[in-house]
């Protein structure tokens, strides 16, 4: 079982799409474990304000007319907020999305989440790791189950804490701590949630796109500064745009 210092909690989320700046949130799913390791969940439905494409709505089963009523994240958002407070941050490929999406939600709802001081513990992280499977798969190979209920948010994260438990009895190496599953299958140093920057080899962001991908982002403003209003004016997360800006701002206090 796992062994923890504080609550961490595991997030699931069902949306119109997987685009970070355009796409929203239909359902939040939490269950935050805490150090007693009992469980407190927390689900929602969230009215996205834009219509659910029907292809997003084939695979999470959740419709305009489910979420009608349904409040807006921006009216539920320092809920959310306060139940993650002091948590370390779970979840199934949680790390490049459902994490990125929810920062996406919360600035949107101009709503300051620092997740600084967060550990992060993505299952698919440790699952690719080992033996590279879908959800499903990971569900099937480590705790020899069907997951008949795929797409639902609050039944993919109790399969996600379920395979994580699975892993810690398989791997024993891996440990039952945050610290020691992280130091053994690494921490990835971000950011930007969406990953359009990211640190080189002695700690300096880079760009990791487009045609300056590998050099250093203060050098790339400092000499081309009309980059940074491109980038500005461009469909990037919101996430992006914010960090874009604090290193423009401290490559100025630099000259």
């Amino acid at each position: 079982m796992m062994q923890l210092l504080r609550p961490i909690a595991f997030i699931d989320l069902e949306t119109t799409g997987v685009n970070l700046s355009k796409d929203r949130i239909v359902e939040l799913a939490i269950v935050k474990i805490m150090p007693d390791l009992s469980k407190i969940t927390k689900r929602k439905l969230i009215n996205p304000q834009m219509p659910i494409p029907a292809e997003s709505s084939a695979i999470h089963g959740i419709s305009d007319e489910m979420i009608k009523d349904a409040p807006s994240f921006k009216e539920v958002g320092n809920e959310v907020k306060q139940f993650l407070d002091n948590c370390d941050l779970g979840g199934y490929n949680s790390n490049r999305f459902d994490i990125p999406m929810l920062m996406e939600e919360f600035l949107r709802s101009e709503i300051e989440v620092d997740l600084s001081d967060r550990r992060m513990v993505d299952v698919q992280h440790i699952f690719y790791s080992m033996e590279p499977r879908t959800l499903t798969g990971a569900y099937k190979f480590f705790c020899e189950k069907e997951h008949n209920d795929a797409h639902g948010a609050e039944a993919d994260i109790n399969v996600t804490i379920e395979v994580l438990e699975a892993q810690l009895k398989k791997y024993e190496h891996l440990g039952t701590s945050i610290d020691s599953i992280l130091g053994c299958i690494g921490e990835e140093k971000i950011v930007d949630y969406a990953r359009r920057f990211s640190f080189d080899s002695t700690g300096n962001e880079v760009f990791n796109f487009g045609k300056f991908k590998g050099k250093p982002v203060a050098d790339v403003l400092r000499t081309e500064p009309q980059y940074y209003d491109w980038m500005m004016k461009g469909d990037f997360p919101m996430h992006t745009k914010k960090k874009l800006t604090e290193l423009f701002n401290r490559t100025l206090l630099k000259k």
